[in-house]
């Protein structure tokens, strides 16, 4: 039975009894009535916390630095991340937004663009934007930690403490540190259930979750080595994918990352569902045009599928359309094409 309705049932008057007093009936309505009140707070989850009054116009805004991120502007991004920063200094999304930028700056700069494997993909230990990453990072998980303690917007603070921690284990990801990377996910699990739990409705939180079970999964051989160590909680390769396609279909911030990951995993060779990942980078490129990574991408799915010949020819396009061109991520996919039409035509020059 509900309580609402358990609470109706225990205070109804007995049968063949009347009220004679107005004041017993009032005393015993307001009795009724708090009771009532206090029902519903226990069945419906309270968010725990004012919100800030600049909360959706941060978000908001913060929509317009993604696509830029997504579409190839990184400096674009970091312009309204700082912009952020500077309106509403007491929020940690700001940070977060350049921090994310950054991290794609990382991956630019030291990834294998076309590698399908989403986690250890870098050619170096370090990059030259690794530091600033980690002020900005530091900054935002101290940023969103008071938020947190003074129960303020608390399932986005939480969002957003779990957003810090999921990047800091993206960076390690990439570079490889497989400690450090499953202690950061493991922080950041812990932070977007509690998010969750408050608000079902924060769906970009599923971009953490889901990238943290499909790689508790799939990797199931140092998970069990660092299960040891940090006593790391399982992961379902089937349940991350399910998170991730919530995220992508529902996510407020983080839908394109979503696609993104989903893309690179049902890319790699333990899946092998090449159909699906040509249709999300598909949607990407009709989603971000500017970015060349995404026709990048689907040409190496197409090499994947035995379609050499297609392949080969978005690639071309890539190497011709980023020739010439200075931006960090026209720079670095052009480098990438360069080096794949190199070793598939040795005896040519590509610049």
């Amino acid at each position: 039975m509900h309580p609402a309705a358990a609470l109706c049932k225990m205070i109804r008057f007995p049968a063949g009894k009347s009220m004679r007093k107005s004041g017993v009936m009032k005393k015993t309505l307001l009795l009724a009535a708090s009771l009532l009140s206090a029902a519903f707070l226990m069945v419906r989850p309270a968010l725990a916390g004012p919100n800030r009054p600049n909360g959706d116009e941060d978000r908001h805004y913060a929509g317009r630095g993604v696509t830029m991120m997504m579409d190839g502007d990184l400096d674009g991004a970091v312009a309204v991340a700082q912009q952020i920063e500077q309106k509403d200094p007491d929020s940690p999304l700001g940070y977060i937004l350049e921090a994310n930028t950054t991290w794609w700056r990382i991956y630019y700069t030291s990834a294998n663009l076309i590698d399908p494997d989403v986690f250890d993909v870098a050619n170096m230990d370090a990059t030259p934007y690794d530091s600033h990453f980690e002020d900005l990072d530091r900054v935002a998980i101290h940023k969103a930690e008071v938020l947190v303690h003074n129960r303020e917007d608390l399932a986005y603070s939480l969002l957003y403490e779990g957003f810090a921690y999921a990047l800091r284990a993206r960076l390690d990801g990439l570079h490889d540190r497989d400690l450090p990377t499953a202690r950061a996910g493991k922080k950041m699990r812990g932070l977007l259930l509690d998010a969750l739990q408050l608000d079902p409705t924060l769906a970009d939180a599923y971009l953490g979750l889901g990238i943290y079970n499909y790689f508790v999964d799939t990797l199931s051989s140092i998970v069990k080595i660092l299960s040891v160590f940090i006593g790391l909680p399982g992961g379902s390769r089937t349940e991350g994918l399910n998170q991730l396609q919530i995220c992508a279909d529902k996510g407020e911030l983080a839908s394109a990352e979503a696609k993104f990951y989903l893309g690179k995993d049902y890319s790699r060779n333990s899946e092998k569902q090449y159909d699906k990942s040509i249709r999300l980078f598909t949607e990407l490129q009709e989603e971000f045009p500017h970015n060349p990574l995404w026709p990048m991408l689907i040409g190496s799915v197409n090499f994947r599928m035995g379609n050499a010949k297609h392949g080969e020819e978005l690639y071309r396009e890539v190497y011709q359309s980023t020739a010439g061109k200075n931006s960090d991520v026209n720079k670095a996919v052009h480098k990438a094409a360069t080096e794949a039409l190199q070793r598939l035509h040795p005896d040519q020059k590509f610049q």
